[in-house]
């Protein structure tokens, strides 16, 4: 049987056992011989009363509970040894005395800071090491673990196993590089005393509580036990939240940073465009057909689609870290006005860079080629160095001319073909482009450059047109209008059939199907005069007849019919018929 002693510890009402409270009494008294009776000392023992009393109340879970040995060297544990608080009496005297020796300063010591944990207090106690923010240097965790694909996980558990925790007073302060003193002792005490203020007040309360409700006792210990399980099954489920919560917290960071660091790259390399030639930057620069400056829209584009991003940052953040400031609201609502802004900006810039191809406009140049009735034009394209390929895209391209200058490419290129009742041949060259309003038209327009070479009635056409990158992207394309005399003849080359239109019309008598061919030139159209007549392949497998280029087989119940070019063989298990050129050949079994 052992005897309980009842104290009073910084306010507050505890049963302790009375070897508890003995070992209590010599680790108190322990730490006051270690201090004199110099200024603050006094203080500083009222300071540790109330953090063991603090410590006292997280253990105790109702009124009756009395504190034992294990409570107490829970606590000692937690306080630290009494040799943790000898400290030097100079540093209490008003003058201090002259030392013929230099200190030495305080240095860190490498801990883990479970007080500020989420896992182990790996990263807030290497914040404490390196003076660096627990909030960064767990973004740092992340993109390191991710950048290395999940290698610092295992240095992660290495440290969690490595590196000690800081329990003790002493250690926490040498965690922070702070010298032991009496004055970092008190400040460290208060600023655990502050933090737990609320559940010491709280553990008063149910002790209050419960003192009153002892009559009810037998009636209340079953409720005890039943709320008591289902707040622990609703801690378990809180917990799998919680951990769910962090981890949709950690991919909004991820997603957030990544994007936002994408974004300023990619402003700052437009920023910089005319100093350092980025490839493809031209293309953007001659499609802005408005000439609105880049850097403008890239500035608009990174508000409207950063500060979406910053703020999924910023709400995985607040997920994370749950005291974490508030941006204010100032800052929320110019945010909000700016992204409005840039918004609208990028609608208005949309509809002008549309307006620049309100109006299409045209202009014709005719010339005559000396191509009369019975005479044979022959026309091809001219090979080139820029369009190597065999055939014919409609997409810009920037390269430099002969002279060196940046110019625009385009293979927009249609041929038609008309008869004419004129004796001669006529080349008209028409070039259209778009503008925001005539006159831009019809300047863009003017401003195509396209040749063609007619020598010994060849026609030799350019595969493409160019024009300065002053004219944009204003959809430049060349339409090339033959007008060839009734009788005449005309030959395509092969490499004009990307050039010519599919099918023959009004506007055009000759489609793509006659190119290596000599056609002539009527009223009705043209007439093909080595035309061999329209190509067609027929192939037909089934389980009883096959067609394909060597002809017709039929085969039914074992009876066979081929039909080829050597003529039409019948079998069946008692006649054979064979008719070709010879005549016809009948066989019974």
């Amino acid at each position: 049987m052992n005897k309980t002693v009842n104290i009073n510890l910084a306010g507050i009402f505890f049963h302790i056992d009375e070897d508890a409270y003995l070992k209590l009494q010599r680790y108190l008294e322990s730490i006051k011989r270690s201090f004199t009776d110099s200024q603050g000392r006094s203080e500083i023992i009222s300071d540790i009363e109330a953090r063991i009393a603090e410590l006292f109340s997280e253990r105790v879970i109702h009124d009756k509970q009395v504190i034992g040995i294990k409570e107490v060297d829970e606590v000692i544990a937690i306080m630290g040894q009494p040799e943790d608080y000898l400290v030097d009496d100079d540093i209490f005297e008003d003058d201090p005395k002259s030392t013929s020796f230099k200190k030495s300063a305080p240095s860190k010591k490498l801990f883990r800071d479970t007080d500020n944990s989420y896992i182990s207090g790996v990263s807030s106690g290497l914040g404490h090491y390196l003076g660096i923010d627990a909030v960064w240097m767990r973004l740092l965790w992340i993109i390191l673990t991710i950048a290395s694909g999940g290698t610092f996980i295992i240095i992660y558990i290495l440290f969690w196993i490595l590196v000690p925790a800081a329990i003790t007073t002493a250690e926490k302060i040498m965690m922070t590089g702070e010298p032991v003193n009496i004055s970092n002792i008190e400040k460290k005490i208060k600023d655990g005393f502050d933090n737990v203020a609320d559940n010491v007040s709280e553990a008063a309360k149910n002790v209050s509580k419960s003192v009153s409700g002892a009559a009810k006792k037998g009636s209340s210990s079953i409720k005890s036990s039943s709320k008591n399980f289902f707040d622990t099954l609703a801690d378990i489920i809180m917990f799998f939240f919680k951990v769910i919560a962090k981890f949709i917290g950690v991919l909004f960071i991820i997603i957030g940073a990544s994007a936002l660091v994408g974004l300023i790259i990619a402003l700052f390399s437009l920023g910089v465009a005319d100093i350092v030639h980025i490839p493809g930057i031209d293309f953007i620069d001659i499609a802005n057909s408005g000439n609105t400056p880049i850097w403008l829209i890239s500035l608009f584009v990174f508000f409207t689609v950063g500060i979406p991003f910053f703020f999924l940052f910023y709400l995985g953040l607040k997920i994370l870290i749950n005291n974490l400031k508030s941006i204010g609201n100032i800052a929320k609502f110019t945010l909000l006005g700016l992204w409005l802004f840039s918004i609208i900006a990028l609608v208005v810039i949309g509809i002008r860079e549309a307006s620049e191809h309100a109006f299409n406009e045209r202009t014709v140049e005719k010339q005559y080629l000396q191509i009369k009735t019975m005479d044979t034009l022959k026309i091809k394209m001219a090979e080139n160095d820029l369009y190597r390929n065999s055939y014919r895209t409609n997409g810009f391209k920037i390269a430099n001319n002969q002279n060196g200058d940046k110019t625009i490419y385009r293979q927009d290129i249609t041929i038609l073909v008309k008869y004419t009742t004129d004796t001669i041949a006529t080349i008209g060259i028409e070039k259209s482009a778009d503008g925001r309003n005539y006159e831009k038209a019809i300047t863009r327009a003017k401003n195509i450059n396209y040749n063609y070479t007619f020598t010994n009635n060849q026609l030799v056409l350019d595969s493409f047109l160019s024009t300065g990158p002053d004219n944009k992207m204003s959809d430049q394309e060349v339409v090339i209008t033959l007008y060839l005399p009734l009788n005449s003849v005309a030959y395509f080359d092969k490499n004009t059939k990307d050039f010519l239109n599919h099918y023959s019309n009004n506007d055009n008598i000759i489609s793509s199907k006659y190119t290596n061919h000599y056609v002539k030139i009527t009223e009705d159209g043209v007439v093909c005069d080595d035309c061999t007549g329209e190509e067609f392949e027929i192939q037909v497998d089934t389980p009883n007849i096959k067609i394909d280029e060597h002809g017709v087989e039929i085969n039914s119940d074992g009876n066979i019919i081929k039909i080829d070019s050597s003529g039409v063989k019948a079998e069946s298990e008692a006649v054979k018929v064979n008719i070709n050129s010879d005549g016809v050949s009948v066989k019974s079994e």
